[in-house]
């Protein structure tokens, strides 16, 4: 897996814990925010593992 999309496995992970902690907490928009930036990390982690799976299919 590439460092990319590792870290943006990471981000996406830690932004999911942080959106169930704002919803707990009542804080509903800021979890609303936390959501969505769960699936742009989400997006981006699938991205970079589809490039480099594309990448390894073309150079063999």
């Amino acid at each position: 897996m590439p460092r990319l999309a590792l870290y943006s496995l990471v981000v996406c992970l830690l932004a999911l814990v942080a959106a169930v902690v704002s919803f707990v907490q009542g804080g509903i928009v800021l979890g609303i925010v936390w959501v969505l930036l769960v699936g742009l990390s989400s997006n981006m982690t699938w991205f970079y593992v589809r490039r480099n799976r594309m990448r390894a299919e073309a150079a063999a």
